[in-house]
């Protein structure tokens, strides 16, 4: 498809940096192409008809339009056939599909995330949080991989019933996966890899679990995909991934962009230390002012379509910036400031609409527990680097935080 720019439309090839890399320019850039027009034709896939979406208002309507599909069916021939080979593992859970596939895949886990049961979690995330302060080396850590990224995998790990010893091999196999599929042969070769890897490792889980079923949530998803043969094997398979890697990486950069939010801002810290009950609209803050997830998962145009005056033709992919959106002046007065005791903050950072995440309730626990246990327990934790420093990876799939966040501290108040 060409990538030519249409008569009249702004359009610019953006460097790759602008989706999976690091930029410091990053919200002035949002800010300068949302000032322009809501919608700007880019090259990303490379090669492919493709669009990014920027204002709050514009953003807000593509997350329910029916135009868009995230069905891999209604992408170009050529991405489904790469998807498809490398990875076919991946394209059957609920983040692939339209209604009413969504509607039936989503089944299989709505009963997972309920108040009851995240109620039930909090002890034990409670613990667990606790547990990985008391393993940090006295007096500096990488907060993102020895707490950030440690916590929600762990408790990941035991919401499924998936052994913690595998949690190496299962981060790096959802790291691949989430980006796929590549543009090299060479890395959707390691993409293969990944997806046998995985699959093989979950199908074999799987079995052992029917022989010995117990209250962990593989358990109970296999319990559902029994009941009346809804749910196949496979399709259990790919939901199991998307709950692992989504149910990990999400949190950890909620966490540690969160921290690094408070360590540039301890006016911000320092309120939320001193009032813990702030700690659930802190967050929301968090997700809106740095989100873990900077766009939308797939979408692509089910049909011809005009979107703020600028045609989009059918196959073409869609992005929805949401790191953009989130700062939108039209929506958020000073979008530019840190403020959790900000109000009205509908962001959309877990999705919108009918794909809404259904796990932003456990991550917004385990971000509560994380972010007043820490401040609890490390009186003067502090950045150990300057802020400009610390390098923001933009990954291959729609994840964005910091690779590594190093911090000191002199004092650790017990339990």
């Amino acid at each position: 498809m060409s990538t030519e720019a249409q008569p009249g439309v702004h359009y610019e090839q953006l460097p790759p940096e602008f989706f999976n890399g690091p930029n410091p320019n990053r919200h002035a850039d949002n800010a300068r192409l949302r000032s322009k027009c809501p919608v700007h034709q880019v090259n990303h896939p490379e090669g492919a008809e493709a669009y990014i979406v920027m204002d709050y208002e514009t953003v807000s309507g593509m997350f329910s339009d029916p135009r868009l599909s995230k069905s891999v069916d209604k992408a170009p021939a050529w991405w489904q056939a790469l998807l498809k080979d490398s990875s076919p593992t991946l394209i059957r859970n609920m983040l692939t599909a339209d209604a009413p596939e969504h509607t039936r895949l989503r089944k299989l886990v709505a009963q997972a995330f309920t108040p009851r049961k995240m109620a039930a979690l909090r002890p034990r995330i409670q613990e667990t949080t606790d547990d990985l302060i008391d393993a940090l080396t006295d007096g500096e850590a990488d907060l993102f991989h020895e707490f950030a990224l440690t916590l929600p995998l762990k408790v990941i790990c035991e919401f499924l019933g998936v052994p913690f010893e595998d949690r190496d091999k299962l981060h790096e196999w959802g790291l691949l996966l989430s980006g796929a599929p590549y543009s090299t042969d060479e890395m959707n070769r390691k993409l293969k890899w990944a997806s046998d890897s995985i699959e093989e490792y979950l199908k074999e889980l799987l079995a052992a679990r029917r022989e010995d079923l117990g209250d962990d949530l593989v358990s109970t998803l296999i319990r559902a995909a029994d009941e009346d043969g809804r749910f196949t094997n496979d399709e259990l398979v790919s939901t199991l991934i998307l709950l692992i890697n989504a149910g990990h990486k999400t949190t950890a950069y909620l966490i540690s962009n969160g921290m690094e939010a408070l360590f540039t801002h301890p006016d911000q810290m320092e309120m939320l230390r001193n009032d813990p009950s702030l700690a659930p609209n802190a967050i929301e803050e968090f997700l809106r002012y740095q989100p873990p997830v900077y766009r939308g998962t797939l979408r692509v145009a089910a049909e011809d379509m005009e979107l703020a005056g600028v045609h989009i033709g059918k196959e073409a992919f869609v992005h929805l910036m949401i790191n953009s959106a989130n700062r939108d002046p039209e929506v958020f007065e000073e979008p530019d400031r840190l403020d959790i005791t900000r109000t009205g903050i509908r962001h959309f950072s877990f999705g919108h609409g009918a794909h809404f995440c259904p796990g932003s309730p456990l991550s917004r626990l385990e971000g509560e527990i994380a972010f007043n246990t820490l401040l609890r327990r490390l009186p003067d934790i502090a950045l150990a680097v300057p802020p400009e420093e610390l390098e923001w990876l933009y990954d291959n799939s729609v994840g964005h935080g910091v690779s590594r966040l190093p911090v000191t501290f002199t004092k650790k108040l017990p339990r």
